[in-house]
């Protein structure tokens, strides 16, 4: 692993404590310039994870508060009319920012859900017929609330394929809640952190990542797994092809947090969970229960 990413990550573990594989799926899912949706319940770091990678990445940051009367002039921005200059002046809303924080999204009415559609996917926003690019790198890190809580708006499926990985968090183990009642509160800690990989280096790293080598058997893995999802029983639908995109896409960026030039298949196997979770049975948040049929079944060729 490059230095600056190992230090990087073990800034990251000082703060988030007990969770280094969320954490390492984390940054992966940015060095493949993929966007996360991290599901669980209020109170478990999300949002600590999210400040924390901006500050260590050095990206200008921005939350969100997704509720269920924000609109989607308050998340783009609007037009508004100068009398002075007898025009109207685009005033940029919040996703202008490089890593954007939807926090608890599913509390948002789909019409505001659908603001960050075309911003996630083409990296740019459309506003009364004219396009803005928004920043280099972009990242978006949504959080999203159980279903079963109250005041929650589902995401549909086109939103949630938006994303490249899901995760959790959960519950931190009992020496790491014990250091974390014991130490500082985490903002403090935070606020110190240094950059440790500019944006500008990022740029480049994501651009490593897609070089890594893929070899035609990795290719024939990959597309046995794509066809046992779309054949299983016990999925409704399988894997798109966009899924399958995604998923390599995740598996080199594992692979370059390894150092290694190309990708084999326990990179597959290992962001198959957090890629392919949430696209193959919505709702259920046990990724790793939701693709172990996949794991078991389909031979390393």
């Amino acid at each position: 692993m490059d230095l600056a990413l190992e230090r990087l990550l073990d800034t990251a573990n000082r703060i988030i404590l007990g969770k280094p594989r969320q954490i390492r799926l984390a940054v992966c899912c940015l060095l493949a310039r993929g966007h996360l949706l991290i599901e669980d319940i209020p109170g478990v770091g999300k949002t600590t994870l999210a400040h924390t990678l901006a500050k260590l990445f050095g990206m200008e940051y921005q939350r969100i508060q997704f509720t269920s009367d924000i609109l989607p002039a308050d998340i783009l921005g609007s037009s508004v009319f100068d009398a002075n200059r007898q025009s109207f002046t685009f005033h940029a809303g919040p996703i202008f920012k490089q890593m954007v924080l939807a926090d608890e999204i599913n509390r948002a009415t789909p019409k505001a859900q659908s603001a960050l559609l075309e911003a996630m996917e083409e990296r740019q926003v459309t506003i009364e017929g004219k396009t803005y690019p928004l920043p280099r790198p972009f990242f978006v890190i949504a959080t999203q609330n159980p279903a079963h809580q109250i005041g929650t708006f589902p995401l549909p499926e086109s939103q949630v394929d938006r994303f490249l990985m899901r995760i959790e968090l959960g519950y931190p183990d009992r020496q790491a809640e014990r250091e974390l009642l014991s130490g500082r509160p985490r903002h403090a800690l935070i606020d110190n952190l240094p950059v440790v990989i500019g944006a500008g280096e990022l740029l480049e790293m994501q651009l490593a990542a897609t070089e890594v080598h893929v070899s035609p058997a990795l290719l024939d893995y990959l597309q046995g797994i794509l066809d046992f999802s779309r054949h299983h029983p016990d999925y409704a639908s399988g894997l798109s092809p966009r899924g399958g995109l995604g998923l390599l896409a995740a598996a080199r960026a594992w692979a370059f947090l390894d150092r290694r030039k190309a990708v084999l298949p326990e990179d597959l196997q290992a962001v198959l969970p957090a890629v392919a979770g949430h696209r193959l049975q919505a709702g259920v948040v046990d990724s790793a229960a939701t693709v172990a049929p996949i794991l078991e079944q389909v031979a390393v060729l």
